[in-house]
């Protein structure tokens, strides 16, 4: 943003006050032997001559560093917002023109048409969109802020957390406003993510969460545009490609009812077992200056909040990983299916995806780096190559089935040995999935009245 820290932006001006105190050890100092040490000696310089602390000078030295209200949630999501937008218009944007939705709504038919005979799973795009990357940012927060919140949450109570019992009496205004510079902060630097993942995706799905509204395809013009460069391709192939994928995803995500939530809830158990270094906190601390509000975005950027891998996190995001990996390997050997004898310049398409995919772009990878996920398959080519044997073996439909319900789909042991799996997977596509299902997961027919409450059928 033209050198400009986020944060500066938002910030009221630095105030001049008085030197901070040089004392290597304050004996009043309530947060003495936690990561707020250092943080209170810095502020505590604003004390009077005798050396006591100005509780109400640290407090309002702290305000100076809150960007906003969070209203009590983990991460100020207004100012994300107006960070994303910010980036995204420094970086460059426009609004798209009629013509640019009709080429998009051209893609999109063709595509429907041609994913009819490469899957089971039914037509749900029933209208299409070509949007600013300004008009991804603000129609895909709402699904951001259920990803990120959980992450958030637990960083904040881990720092809260580390307040000593004898520091209570000192933490309730101060907790407060710690919180409330935590989710500015959180805002501040996802925002900035955001705004950067918005010139690079491609489409409402392109990242393999479900981003965008049920049943509207999306492609973003000027991104498609930027991915086609260097690829010696025409646009309406490179259009036509990436309408697959998405019109693929879009099919994917209707027909699974319990997808979108289970990559949720992986997201959740990833949350819940995050375990915050606080030593690393302290150390950033120590160098904040409290007058400064670019300081706390330049302890961030250096890992200030980012959380330790435990071994639940580990674990989950490996279940994760997984999932991400089977949705993606399944719409490539869709498209794949569904370009074979129609698209030659799928196959160099498919590798660009692929690799791209699979190593993350430097948007990706940066917020990565702010809230912890790793959100690309690693697995992608294994799932790829896993969903082609189960159709080798058991046709379309025998694939599509395993979508029915979690219970049958692949692990990640399975992705080692696609073949052995392929050959397991006739019995699974036997099974009545009724019996894995409760009564509020069976679907009811609306039209038999007399059926629709017995559980038994």
């Amino acid at each position: 943003m033209d050198g400009t820290s986020t944060l500066e932006l938002y910030a009221p001006p630095a105030q001049e006050g008085p030197p901070m105190s040089d004392e290597p050890d304050n004996p009043d100092n309530p947060f003495k032997g936690t990561p707020f040490e250092a943080m209170f000696q810095q502020f505590s310089g604003a004390a009077g001559a005798g050396g006591t602390p100005d509780l109400n000078a640290i407090f309002a030295q702290v305000q100076q560093l809150l960007s906003g209200s969070t209203d009590g949630k983990p991460v100020n999501w207004d100012l994300a917002k107006d960070i994303a937008r910010k980036t995204v218009a420094t970086a460059g944007d426009r609004s798209m023109t009629s013509a640019d939705g009709d080429r998009v709504a051209d893609a999109v038919r063709l595509a429907e048409h041609w994913l009819d005979e490469a899957t089971t799973l039914p037509e749900v795009s029933a209208t299409s969109a070509a949007w600013s990357r300004a008009e991804w940012v603000e129609n895909t927060l709402p699904v951001w802020q259920t990803v990120v919140d959980p992450v958030a949450e637990h960083v904040a109570g881990a720092m809260g957390n580390a307040l000593p019992a004898e520091a209570q009496q000192f933490a309730g205004p101060m907790a407060g406003m710690l919180r409330q510079l935590g989710g500015s902060v959180f805002g501040a630097q996802v925002g900035q993510g955001l705004g950067e993942l918005a010139s690079e995706v491609v489409s409402s799905s392109d990242i393999g969460l479900p981003l965008g509204p049920t049943g509207q395809a999306i492609l973003l013009p000027d991104n498609v545009a930027k991915f086609a460069e260097g690829l010696g391709l025409t646009d309406e192939d490179v259009r036509l490609y990436l309408a697959l994928r998405e019109v693929a995803h879009q099919r994917l995500y209707a027909g699974v009812p319990w997808l979108r939530q289970h990559l949720l809830a992986a997201v959740a158990d990833y949350a819940a077992g995050i375990e915050v270094d606080t030593g690393k906190i302290e150390r950033a601390m120590a160098d904040i200056d409290p007058q400064n509000p670019e300081a706390m975005q330049e302890a961030l950027a250096g890992g200030l909040f980012e959380p330790e891998d435990s071994e639940q996190q580990k674990a989950a995001l490996v279940r994760l990983e997984t999932t991400l990996a089977l949705v993606e390997g399944w719409v490539d050997d869709v498209v794949r299916e569904a370009t074979r004898d129609r698209m030659p310049s799928a196959i160099q398409l498919s590798e660009t995806v692929r690799r791209r995919r699979a190593a993350g772009g430097p948007a990706e990878q940066t917020f990565a780096t702010l809230v912890g996920l790793q959100l690309r398959p690693r697995r992608l080519r294994d799932a790829a190559n896993l969903w082609a044997a189960v159709r080798d073996a058991r046709g379309v439909d025998g694939r599509d089935n395993l979508w029915s319900h979690p219970d049958l789909m692949p692990s990640t042991a399975d992705l080692d040995d696609p073949i052995g799996f392929a050959q397991h997977a006739g019995e699974l596509s036997n099974i009545d999935i009724s019996d894995f299902l409760t009564d509020e997961d069976k679907p009811t027919d609306s039209t038999s009245d007399d059926d629709g409450d017995n559980p038994t059928k």
